[in-house]
C-alpha cells in the first residue's frame, strides 16, 4: 500500500493514473467510480525505486551545464507521432521536468529534470501510467532489445501470412461461386472459414495496433494506430453480421489484408529506422570501460569514470584509447579514422597527444591523462550527437503539430463520408466499405516520419565524415544560410606559417624574443619560434606578459618592455614602420628599439579553392574576415578565389561586421578556429571550428570538423542543404499522397485492401526518399 497526501494507492501504477487525471482537470472519475477498485496494472515492471539507486545514478544519469539531472532512456511502446506527443505533453508537465525531447526514429527520450523536486522514479512511474515502458540506453544492450522486437514481428507477421494465404484459397472459391453460382449454405461455411482465420490475424498480429489505440483512449489522443484498429475491427464485426444473417458480402479478407500489409510496412519501417539510427551505437561502442593505470608501481584496473586528471595510464598494441592524454613513454601507430576518417595510421611518440576513441596498432605506450573520462573527445562527441538527434528541427515541430490533429479529422472525414454515402445509395454495406477505406489509407506516419529520418540520415553521413552538428536544428539553418565569414589564418590557410625572410636591425639576444613568442599560441608566433630555434636558446623569466587582440604581445624584462607583433603594434609604441610585404610581418621591439622584423607566409590549405568553388555554386556569398593587413589578405583572397573580404578586424570589429550582415537580412555562417574567432563565431547564426581550433572556440561552435579537412566545410553545407531538400520532398510526398487517395477513397475509387497496401507503401516511400541523401557521399571521407 502506498500513502500519498491522504490517499492510498495498491501500486505505484494506479498512483501515476491519480496525478495524470488530476494534473488534467479529470479526477472526478474517481467520485463517478463509486465503491469499485482500480485493478492494479497487470503487467509487472521492475520497481522503478531502483532508479533512484547511487549505482544507477553513477551509470546513466549525469549533470547538464545548468546543474539539472539528465538521463536518456528508450521508451517502449511508440508507434507513432501521437506516442512521442502523449509522452512529451504528460513527463513536462510534472513539476520539476525541464526538458523532454523523443526521438521518433529510436524511440530515445532525453530528460532533464531537477532531482530536489522530482525523482526519476517519479518519471518512470509516470511513462507507465499512460501506458509506456522505459529503460535506460545502453549501446551494448540495444542489438538484444531490437532482436527481441524483431522476432516479436516475425511471429506476429507469421501468422498473419500464413492465415492470408489460407484465406486466398477461400477467396477463390468465392469468387468462382460469384460468378458460376454458389449456395447459401456453402458460402456461410466459406465464411466461417474465413472468419477463423481472420481472427488470429486481428486479434495476435493486430495486437500492437490494438495496444496504442487503447492507451489513446485512456489518454483521449488519437493515433495511427486507432486509426488502423477501427477500420479491421469494425470489418470484422459487420462481416460477422454478414455471416451470422446470411446476408450479404463478408469481408473477412480485407481484415487480414488490412491488418498483415500495414504490419509488414510497420516493419520495414523499425528496420529502416534502426539501420538509420545504428550510427550512434556503433559511436557508442567505441567508448571503453576499463582501463590499466599505475598506482604505488603496481598496474591496476579501474573503471574509465574514476580516472582523474593526471593519472598513468597503460595502453597495450590493438586497445582502444579511452581517455585523452600525453605520452610520456613509447611510441607507435595510432588508427584515428573512427574520429577523422582518415586512413593513413599517425605516428605518436613522447610528448604526442593520444586521442580517445582512436586504436594502437602496433604501440605499447604510457600516457598521462589531460582530462577525466566524461570530457574526453569520443564521450563528447557521443553526447553531442545524441543531443543532436533528439532536437528537432523547426519544420519537424509543424509536422508534429499537422499530425497531432491528423487522425482525429480522418475520422471525422470517414463518419460524413458514410453519412453522405448512405444518404445518397441507401446501401448500408457499400458506404461502411467506403467509410473503411477512409479511415485505412490516411497515413499520418508519413507525416510524421518525414523531417526525424531525413534529419538522422543526414546527422548520420555527416558524422561518418567527420562533421559534428551539435543539433539537428543547425542543419535547418545552416541549409538557408547565405552568407559565409572564414578566418584567414588556421582557417583558410595551414595555420604554419613560415618564415621566408629575416632581417636584423640590431644585435640582441635571441632567447629573449624566444622567451616572449613562448607565451603566445598564435600561429605567427609558433613559425617565428622555428625559424630561431636552434636548440641553444634559453627561457628568461618575464614579467607582466599582455596578449594585445589583432596586434601582437608584450611583457617585461629588467624593467623594460619586450614588444612583438604587427605594424599596428609598433606604431602604438612609438616606433614607426610601414608595411610594405604582401606578406604577414612580424616586429620585434626592446625598450622602444626595432631589433628584428620577420616576413612569414602561410600557405592556403590543399582544398580550399576547389572547396569555395563549389560552395559559391550553392549560392553562398563567401567572405574573408582577417585581423591581417590588406596586402596579405589579397593575395590569400586572390589564390582561393575570394572577391571579398575585411583586414585589420579586431575580434570586436569582427563580430561587429556580423551584425551588420544580420541587420541587412543576412543568415551568417561563420567558420574560425582561435581565441580570437570567438565573438564572430558566438554572433553568427551557425559557429563552425576547425578540428585543430582552440578548446574555447570548439566549444561555442554549433558545428565541428573533427577532420580539420576544409572540404568538410563543403560537405557540411552540402548535406544539410540535401537534408532540407529531402524533409521538404517527404512532407510534400505524404500531404500529396493524402490529398490525392483521401478524396479517392471518399469517392469510393478504392477498396480497403489497395487503401491498406497504399497505407505502407507511403511510409516507406517517405523512408526510400529520405535514403537518397546519401547519394553522391558513400563510402567518402
Amino acid at each position: 500500500m502506498i500513502e500519498d497526501d491522504g490517499h492510498y494507492f495498491c501500486c505505484n501504477g494506479c498512483q501515476g493514473v491519480f496525478h495524470l487525471l488530476s494534473e488534467q482537470g479529470l479526477d472526478g472519475f474517481y467520485s463517478k467510480l463509486g465503491s469499485e477498485k482500480l485493478a492494479p496494472p497487470s503487467q509487472q515492471y521492475e520497481d522503478s525505486s531502483n532508479f533512484d539507486t547511487p549505482a544507477f545514478y553513477e551509470r546513466f544519469v549525469k549533470e547538464s551545464e545548468d546543474g539539472f539531472s539528465e538521463v536518456s532512456l528508450i521508451i517502449e511502446g511508440i508507434h507513432c507521432a501521437a506516442c512521442v506527443w502523449l509522452n512529451e505533453k504528460a513527463l513536462i508537465n510534472m513539476d520539476g521536468v525541464i526538458a523532454t525531447n523523443i526521438n521518433y526514429t529510436n524511440n530515445k527520450a532525453k530528460i532533464v529534470w531537477d532531482d530536489d523536486v522530482v525523482k526519476l522514479s517519479k518519471i518512470i512511474d509516470m511513462i507507465r501510467a499512460i501506458g509506456y515502458n522505459a529503460y535506460p540506453y545502453d549501446a551494448s544492450l540495444q542489438e538484444e532489445k531490437a532482436n527481441k522486437e524483431r522476432k516479436d514481428y516475425y511471429l506476429r507477421i507469421a501468422v498473419a501470412i500464413f492465415a492470408t494465404m489460407n484465406m486466398m484459397t477461400i477467396m477463390v472459391a468465392q469468387y468462382a461461386g460469384y460468378f458460376t453460382g454458389i449456395s447459401a449454405d456453402i458460402k456461410n461455411v466459406l465464411n466461417i472459414g474465413e472468419w477463423v482465420l481472420a481472427t488470429p490475424v486481428l486479434f495476435y498480429s493486430g495486437w500492437p495496433f490494438f495496444r496504442g489505440m487503447y492507451y489513446g483512449m485512456k489518454t483521449k489522443t488519437v493515433n495511427m494506430d486507432t486509426l488502423v484498429a477501427t477500420g479491421a475491427l469494425l470489418t470484422y464485426l459487420y462481416s460477422i453480421y454478414i455471416t451470422l444473417t446470411q446476408s450479404g458480402e463478408a469481408y473477412f479478407d480485407s481484415v487480414t489484408m488490412i491488418v498483415t500489409f500495414v504490419l509488414i510496412g510497420k516493419f520495414l519501417e523499425v528496420l529502416s529506422k534502426k539501420s538509420i539510427a545504428d550510427t550512434l551505437d556503433i559511436m557508442s561502442q567505441h567508448l571503453v570501460s576499463d582501463v590499466q593505470v599505475v598506482q604505488d608501481g603496481k598496474i591496476v584496473t579501474k573503471n574509465v569514470n574514476d580516472v582523474v586528471i593526471g593519472e598513468m595510464v597503460v595502453l597495450n598494441s590493438g586497445e582502444r584509447v579511452a581517455i585523452d592524454g600525453e605520452v610520456i613513454e613509447g611510441s607507435g601507430s595510432f588508427d584515428e579514422s573512427s574520429l577523422t576518417g582518415e586512413s593513413e595510421p599517425i605516428l605518436k611518440s613522447k610528448g604526442d597527444s593520444v586521442i580517445s576513441g582512436t586504436v594502437s596498432i602496433d604501440a605499447d605506450i604510457k600516457y598521462v591523462t589531460t582530462k577525466d573520462y566524461a570530457h574526453s573527445t569520443m564521450s563528447n562527441i557521443v553526447s553531442l550527437l545524441e543531443n543532436a538527434m533528439n532536437n528537432k528541427p523547426r519544420i519537424q515541430q509543424l509536422a508534429n503539430k499537422l499530425s497531432e490533429y491528423f487522425s482525429t479529422i480522418i475520422l471525422a472525414l470517414s463518419f460524413l463520408t458514410f453519412v453522405a454515402w448512405y444518404i445518397y445509395s441507401s446501401n448500408f454495406e457499400h458506404s461502411f466499405m467506403i467509410a473503411i477505406a477512409v479511415i485505412v489509407i490516411a497515413c499520418p506516419c508519413a507525416l510524421a516520419l518525414a523531417t526525424p529520418v531525413a534529419t538522422l540520415v543526414g546527422l548520420s553521413i555527416a558524422s561518418k565524415r567527420g562533421i559534428l552538428f551539435k543539433e539537428a536544428a543547425q542543419l535547418e539553418t545552416m541549409a538557408k544560410a547565405d552568407v559565409l565569414a572564414l578566418d584567414k589564418t588556421g582557417t583558410i590557410t595551414q595555420g604554419r606559417p613560415e618564415v621566408i625572410q629575416e632581417k636584423l636591425h640590431a644585435s640582441f639576444d635571441k632567447s629573449l624574443l624566444y622567451s616572449l613568442l613562448l607565451h603566445s599560441k598564435h600561429p605567427v608566433a609558433k613559425g617565428v619560434v622555428n625559424f630561431i630555434d636552434d636548440g641553444s636558446l634559453t627561457c628568461v623569466e618575464l614579467q607582466s606578459f599582455q596578449s594585445i587582440p589583432a596586434q601582437g604581445m608584450s611583457a617585461m624584462y629588467d624593467g623594460k618592455m619586450l614588444a612583438g607583433g604587427n605594424a599596428k603594434l609598433m606604431q602604438s609604441i612609438g616606433i614607426d614602420v610601414v608595411s610594405s610585404s604582401e606578406n604577414s610581418e612580424f616586429y620585434f621591439a626592446y625598450d622602444g628599439v626595432l631589433l628584428a622584423s620577420y616576413e612569414l607566409f602561410d600557405m592556403p590549405r590543399e582544398d580550399v579553392k576547389e572547396t569555395i568553388e563549389k560552395i559559391k555554386k550553392m549560392g553562398i556569398e563567401i567572405l574573408m574576415l582577417t585581423g591581417d593587413h590588406p596586402k596579405s589578405a589579397a593575395k590569400v583572397a586572390a589564390l582561393v578565389g575570394i572577391e571579398h573580404y575585411e583586414t585589420d578586424l579586431s575580434p570586436e570589429t569582427k563580430a561587429d561586421y556580423i551584425e551588420k550582415l544580420h541587420q541587412a537580412g543576412k543568415i551568417v555562417v561563420m567558420a574560425g578556429d582561435g581565441v580570437n574567432d570567438i565573438l564572430a563565431l558566438a554572433s553568427s547564426d551557425i559557429a563552425i571550428a576547425m578540428g585543430n581550433g582552440s578548446d574555447i572556440a570548439i566549444e561555442v561552435s554549433d558545428v565541428v570538423l573533427l577532420n580539420d579537412r576544409f572540404g568538410a566545410l563543403g560537405d557540411s553545407f552540402g548535406i544539410a542543404k540535401r537534408t532540407f531538400v529531402m524533409i521538404k520532398e517527404n512532407l510534400w510526398l505524404s500531404l500529396v499522397y493524402n490529398a490525392i487517395t483521401i478524396p479517392l477513397a471518399m469517392a469510393g475509387y478504392i477498396i480497403p485492401l489497395i487503401a491498406a497496401i497504399s497505407m505502407s507503401v507511403s511510409s516507406l516511400l517517405v523512408v526510400g526518399n529520405s535514403m537518397r541523401i546519401k547519394l553522391g557521399y558513400k563510402d567518402k571521407r
